[in-house]
């Protein structure tokens, strides 16, 4: 229920962190101003006692979002691929949330893999294993098929998590509806659009069917990526929620020693990864959306091996094309076409001065192309373009947001190879080299070509469409209604509206 009760799920937010001395930790990650401090003070410490106590073992950040539950522990597992952006320490505490929190019981996941394939489990497996890895959703045991006797991954949702994940969520409807209530100014953001795409991306990784279709998918559109591997989907041993695929020997990405130790060069692996992000971005528009290190291994012959499907992003063509011309124009430096681009996509209200925003977008690419290689950051980029956005009125893109914060992700990911990566000079040639099919001459009869194919769908329909179009053209305005008419249709909208109102009422009071 996404009523006022939520409110109180947000109170204990804020206690919890105070409680777990996260509070202080996270204001100074984010380098809080003095006025936010002494409101987030303010509303935290009379409600203090009612925090969550969370693990006096785990680190503070880490013992307050564990506590908290699982959207905020997703939050912290973003948070912990941007040391750029909370700091080293407090990256490093929550490097733990990514695929070493606390278990729950075997026994537990073996009754829930016997209830959703229909079969015993020593039926199916010579040898089933403790947790090997548990993340805020799932976790996943090695075992063994007695069919073929192959090494496999089994991916096990925790018991009681659609529940537990549907509490977060609702709570953060309620957020983003006082937002939008006590702050006009944050409407342009749609912040309730936001939060119903993130329940979406969410109700999606609770449903590991839907996982290992997308698993599916996206091996077949990445099997020819040199360096690049994906562990195959066993679908005879794998349902709603129970997941199985092929086993994957590799190091971790968060362990740069251990990479070092296999000899594999961590500065074209940074590089590799981002490329890989790029490409499947954008010649595909079908991407991993949760490129964490905790969802990324090493082989040992230095391929790269992607992890969990569960949250997958899609852009379609037209919002590809898009995206790409806006980076192809920041690394050209041609502001003025990546001005163009947002009022041609209507990202910007076309009232607005077109060179005035050019020039807004020169503030925010210049002083970020004459860093240096280790201090340019995407995430920095997306910042001052979000400003310069906001005073023009652009509204929040959800179709982008996945995308722009999973290129965030990589990025983190990516730097923690290799701090002196110049991310430009690695996105370069793919972006490129999209805008050279997508954009040129070739794409100009592919869409050609795409568009005749349509046409012929409706061939036999066209001269009824055309006709029909033309009739209701040339048809002058109808009537008006008569009078009683219209006080039924009166009616009926004020019934409408009052109803809709009671429900309302009820629904914040529920």
């Amino acid at each position: 229920m996404r009523g006022i009760h939520n409110i109180w799920r947000l109170i204990r937010t804020g206690a919890t962190l105070e409680r777990t001395g996260a509070m202080n930790f996270v204001l100074d990650a984010f380098e809080a101003p003095k006025a936010v401090r002494v409101v987030a003070k303010a509303l935290a410490i009379p409600f203090k006692p009612l925090g969550y106590k969370g693990d006096p073992n785990l680190k503070p950040a880490t013992r307050a979002l564990t506590a908290l539950g699982p959207a905020y522990i997703k939050f912290g597992q973003i948070l912990s691929t941007r040391p750029d952006v909370v700091g080293d320490e407090m990256a490093l505490q929550l490097r733990v949330l990514q695929d070493q929190l606390p278990p729950f019981d075997t026994k537990a996941a073996k009754a829930e893999v016997e209830k959703e394939l229909g079969r015993s489990i020593n039926s199916m497996f010579s040898e089933f294993s403790e947790p090997v890895a548990a993340a805020s959703i799932a976790q996943v045991h090695k075992a063994r098929l007695i069919s073929t006797g192959e090494d496999v991954a089994v991916k096990v949702l925790r018991p009681g998590i659609e529940k537990a994940f549907q509490k977060d969520v609702d709570a953060f409807y309620l957020a983003a509806r006082m937002v939008e209530l006590f702050s006009p100014g944050s409407r342009r953001l749609r912040p309730m659009d936001v939060i119903e795409h993130f329940d979406g991306v969410v109700q999606g990784e609770l449903d590991l069917r839907l996982e290992s279709s997308a698993a599916s998918e996206y091996a077949a559109n990445t099997k020819d990526d040199a360096g690049f591997e994906l562990p195959e989907i066993k679908w005879d041993y794998s349902a709603r929620r129970v997941m199985t695929l092929g086993w994957a020997e590799g190091v971790s990405l968060g362990d740069n020693d251990a990479i070092d130790a296999i000899g594999v060069d961590r500065v074209e692996l940074s590089e590799r990864i981002l490329a890989l992000f790029l490409q499947h971005a954008l010649r595909d528009g079908f991407f991993h959306g949760d490129m964490h290190q905790g969802n990324l291994k090493v082989a040992e012959n230095g391929n790269l091996i992607a992890l969990d499907f569960g949250i997958m992003g899609h852009i379609d063509e037209y919002t590809r094309r898009v995206y790409a011309e806006i980076l192809y124009g920041f690394i050209r430096k041609d502001y003025k076409r990546v001005a163009e681009v947002h009022f041609e996509a209507g990202y910007v209200p076309a009232d607005k001065d077109v060179d005035e925003f050019a020039r807004a977008l020169r503030a925010v690419g210049e002083p970020i192309f004459g860093m240096d290689a280790d201090h340019i950051s995407m995430a920095r980029l997306l910042a001052y373009l979000f400003e310069v956005t906001e005073r023009f009125g652009m509204e929040t893109r959800t179709e982008l947001i996945l995308l722009q914060r999973t290129m965030v992700v990589v990025e983190g990911v990516a730097r923690s190879l290799n701090p002196q990566m110049n991310i430009w000079q690695v996105a370069a040639p793919i972006v490129t080299n999209y805008i050279t099919k997508s954009i040129g001459p070739k794409a100009i009869f592919s869409d050609l070509a795409k568009t005749a194919r349509v046409l012929s769908r409706f061939g036999p329909r066209l001269p009824a469409l055309v006709e029909a179009a033309l009739i209701r053209q040339s048809d002058t305005l109808p009537p008006s209604p008569k009078p009683f008419k219209r006080y039924i249709v009166l009616a009926a909208v004020l019934g409408a509206g009052a109803a809709t109102g009671i429900i309302a009422i009820f629904g914040a009071l529920g």
